[in-house]
């Protein structure tokens, strides 16, 4: 059951991202999808469904507005494998399914949208009218990692053995009896321009 109906929260999609397009389109199905195959009444006011994405753009915005998971709430994470794909987890029991697109839905929209003037607005408008098993495939999965280990320790707080930069919500990794972060005990993301980065080969663990 979804309290609001879909032409709301395409709108409350379009109004985060400024624009409607496809990719919010599918987002937001795939979500409802998820929530009638959990059971769980959509867009969530608790914290009972958690979302992986796998990846970021447009899509984000069409599962957030259908589901009320975001990374400010805790309960979606972008894994980035640059598929149009999202598994949904409902935390109270660790059901998940995992929700794609069909591979012909772009060429099927159009069937949906003879009125479109092109390719792009046959999907915004095919992915709105077509049928979940003509649109979507779902399949349920089990979700390799714990889910505290997904939505870590809240008020879970330390303090990086190398760096001393606070580290929150079990994030934390322990290696010979120390705490570190994971900038710290792997290869980070970042640099700083006024020191010579640690060798990853040598720095600090081997």
């Amino acid at each position: 059951m979804c309290s609001e109906n879909f032409t709301q929260l395409l709108a409350r999609s379009a109004a985060a991202h400024s624009q409607l397009c496809p990719r919010q389109v599918l987002g937001v199905r795939m979500g409802l999808l998820a929530g009638v195959s959990l059971g769980i009444d959509l867009p969530q006011i608790a914290k009972i469904l958690y979302t992986i994405v796998e990846s970021d753009g447009c899509l984000v915005d069409g599962i957030a507005a259908a589901t009320n998971c975001s990374p400010g709430r805790r309960t979606l994470r972008v894994i980035d494998y640059g598929k149009v794909a999202a598994t949904f987890i409902d935390t109270r029991n660790e059901s998940a399914c995992r929700i794609t697109p069909k591979p012909t839905a772009r060429i099927d929209a159009s069937q949906f949208a003879p009125e479109a003037r092109d390719a792009w607005h046959a999907m915004l408008l095919g992915y709105a009218r077509m049928p979940d098993t003509q649109l979507l495939n779902i399949q349920a999965v089990q979700v390799c990692l714990p889910i505290q280990e997904l939505t870590g320790k809240l008020g879970h707080r330390v303090h990086c053995e190398w760096c001393g930069e606070e580290i929150m919500n079990g994030r934390e990794i322990v290696r010979q009896g120390n705490t570190y972060c994971r900038g710290c005990a792997s290869v980070s993301y970042y640099a700083s321009v006024q020191e010579t980065a640690p060798s990853p080969l040598t720095f600090p663990f081997e």
